[in-house]
């Protein structure tokens, strides 16, 4: 990857959102190209948006503590329940100026997060219910967001598969079970493109087919590109 395409690339996604330079965490999502590719040229991803010809969006790039609790306190009121990863990334996809999930690893930890929740919103009106969720909260046994929150001990997985000209996205919690199931309903061999583990198949499955709404075809297959299957692919843990 060159400083070259970086910055083309930059501007193509800059363009496409209407001028407002996508914030770290999008830009990698949308483009594939991660931090240590653009880290050798730039020593802070603001410089790299300067160069490209465009003043880094602070809103995006940037966040206070008590914004930040603010937002995970509302989208705590939003979904009626503490959010895992799940959640966080659906929301940041659907609302560009949501923070991503990395802006929360801030606090050290889940555990870190409840409390200091819980000590922004007591007292403030409108803001009960995040208290009572935060008090009643079961903080599983795990230090970081670096793992995977596991809701009731539930992991299942978001799956592409390809029958002829279209892709298939679905969720399930045995990749082997569905893909018995599809051989013997389709005409069609189908074949398993990519399968991202997740502690949400219900929220990762629709913010695939959000993603992928203009393409498609008939219930959950899709008429998709290279591009749109790279995307995915991209995607081990979601």
């Amino acid at each position: 990857m060159t400083k070259t395409q970086i910055l083309q690339e930059i501007k193509r996604t800059t363009e496409a959102n209407g001028g407002t330079p996508l914030g770290l965490d999008r830009f990698e999502n949308e483009t594939g190209i991660k931090q240590y590719d653009w880290l050798i040229f730039w020593p802070r991803w603001s410089e790299a948006i300067r160069e490209a010809g465009y003043a880094p969006n602070s809103f995006i790039n940037a966040y206070d503590e008590a914004e930040l609790l603010d937002r995970y306190a509302k989208l705590v009121q939003e979904v009626g329940k503490i959010p895992v990863r799940g959640d966080l990334s659906v929301k940041a996809h659907a609302d560009p100026s949501f923070p991503s999930e990395k802006a929360f690893r801030r606090f050290g930890g889940k555990e870190e997060l409840i409390r200091r929740l819980a000590a922004y919103c007591k007292g403030r009106i409108g803001y009960e219910q995040v208290v009572r969720l935060c008090e009643n909260y079961d903080i599983p046994n795990r230090s970081t967001f670096e793992q995977p929150d596991v809701e009731q001990g539930e992991i299942g997985f978001v799956y592409l598969t390809k029958s002829g000209r279209f892709h298939k996205i679905g969720k399930t919690n045995d990749v082997g079970r569905r893909r018995y199931e599809l051989a013997i309903q389709l005409a069609e061999k189908a074949t398993t493109v990519h399968v991202i583990r997740t502690d949400d198949p219900t929220g990762i499955e629709a913010y695939w087919h959000n993603r992928f709404a203009s393409k498609r075809a008939n219930g959950e297959w899709f008429a998709l590109n290279a591009a749109d299957i790279a995307a995915f692919k991209r995607r081990k843990f979601m």
